[in-house]
């Protein structure tokens, strides 16, 4: 995500050569100005930024580092609006969210990514489906919620405020901690898609109303927005489809123009890719600096701590086995997509749209791996040494692949695992470090 206003910025930044050059500041404002508005930035933020930008590069003394705080601190400045960011619980449970927005914005896929979020923080949580206009949606959601382990309340024939009044009387009843309800939706504003969903808010009296936005709608995204929110008072903004082919700029824009805060962002089309939009990490990212804190809380979610420090000792003494491994890409899958994960990390940022589509379910090598390993007794699977020539046969007779597969995939990992013990030891990473120095010295 943020990948052309993020490339937009380093050629702004690159038109400043001199200090003091004042023409230098006016191309450098100039080049942004235009990169902006090709990313759907509107044109009273475009004007808005370029002017704290030059004054504070200005009041600071121009040059590179000086245009960059500026560039930074006035991004801070549009992103941050009135209002709180990720989930707020109430103070009596259950929490109840109210999901809004246009046929076809992602609301019900939203809907169950934010549930997983919060499954992910022990919560208990119960989606509801209230989107009786359109047929496939209460049965995506069931779906949906199976998928994740997450209860469904669903009432076939009845009214929308019918189903809301039933579900929140078990969501309090049963003691869930957040109520998720689904409300319908319409390929453009009508009264009665508004007036059904003033009588789903007057009957749920929700903690939280939000709005979900497609980040590839624009200033028709702006206006939508607005216009709900008029209706029924909006509390967030969500942001989905905003993946690497996303301009990224109606993340300026909705925050300078509706002041409505930005609570999540769906980075992608797995349901752990979603994001709390909190606005200093957001720029970090911008500024190519990633967001390890973001990506640390996703690991620390996901990840059990007991099974962290065994694997830790096991990669240590060298003891990483083939159970091992298949069990870390369960795990790596649960973080969600490759380019999501890759946006968060300091430096490389820049390589999450070449993995866009790096799918680990998909992979042919993934595949070829868990053939393998899937045709391994236990025995084998914990002690890969004990894999000689007659073992190596049967497994690839067993899983569909040469011997020479299964002999090259041996090696990769025998290497991978010597790899990961070396840099599991003191001094390791300077190794590295040393290392990738050098190859980039001969690049």
């Amino acid at each position: 995500m943020f990948d052309t206003l993020s490339e937009s910025f380093k050629n702004a930044l690159n038109k400043i050569r001199f200090n003091d050059d004042e023409k230098s500041l006016l191309k450098a404002l100039e080049e942004l100005k235009k990169s902006l508005l090709k990313n759907d930035v509107h044109h009273k933020v475009v004007k808005e930024l370029l002017k704290n930008i030059e004054t504070r590069t200005k009041q600071a003394g121009i040059g590179k580092q000086n245009f960059l705080n500026a560039l930074q601190n006035s991004l801070n400045q549009i992103l941050n609006t009135n209002g709180n960011y990720g989930f707020v619980y109430a103070a009596k449970p259950p929490t109840i969210v109210l999901m809004s927005g246009l046929q076809g914005s992602g609301k019900t896929t939203t809907s169950a990514k934010l549930a997983y979020y919060l499954k992910t923080k022990n919560k208990k949580v119960l989606l509801v489906a209230c989107d009786m206009a359109r047929l496939a949606a209460v049965e995506q959601l069931a779906q949906l919620a199976k998928q994740i382990e997450v209860d469904i309340f669903k009432l076939e024939n009845a009214l929308p405020t019918e189903i809301a009044k039933a579900a929140k009387k078990k969501a309090t009843d049963e003691q869930y901690d957040v109520m998720i309800v689904d409300s319908a939706g319409r390929l453009a504003i009508d009264e009665s898609l508004m007036q059904e969903l003033k009588s789903i808010k007057n009957i749920l009296e929700p903690n939280e109303i939000f709005y979900v936005a497609d980040s590839l709608s624009g200033q028709d995204g702006i206006r939508s927005a607005s216009a709900f929110h008029q209706e029924i008072n909006i509390s967030g903004i969500i942001l989905t489809k905003f993946d690497s082919d996303t301009k990224g700029g109606i993340a300026l824009s909705i925050a300078y123009q509706l002041g409505i805060p930005l609570r999540f962002i769906g980075s992608g089309e797995k349901i752990p890719d979603i994001d709390i939009f909190i606005p200093d990490r957001i720029v970090s990212r911008l500024m190519g600096a990633g967001d390890i804190q973001s990506l640390a809380e996703k690991t620390a979610s996901i990840l059990d701590e007991e099974e962290v420090k065994t694997i830790s000792k096991k990669i240590k003494k060298g003891q990483f086995t083939f159970t091992d491994f298949i069990a870390q890409i369960e795990n790596i899958k649960k973080l969600g997509s490759m380019s999501s994960i890759i946006s968060m990390i300091p430096g490389i940022g820049n390589m999450a749209g070449a993995l866009k589509n790096v799918d680990l379910d998909n992979s042919n090598e993934v595949k070829k791996i868990k053939a393998m390993v899937n045709s391994m007794t236990p025995k084998e699977k914990d002690n890969p040494n004990i894999l000689n020539g007659s073992r190596r046969k049967r497994i690839a007779l067993g899983s569909g692949l040469d011997v020479s597969d299964i002999n090259r995939i041996i090696k990769q990992f025998d290497n991978a695992a010597k790899m990961a013990k070396r840099l599991s030891s003191k001094g390791g990473m300077q190794d590295l470090m040393s290392m990738m120095g050098q190859m980039k010295g001969k690049i």
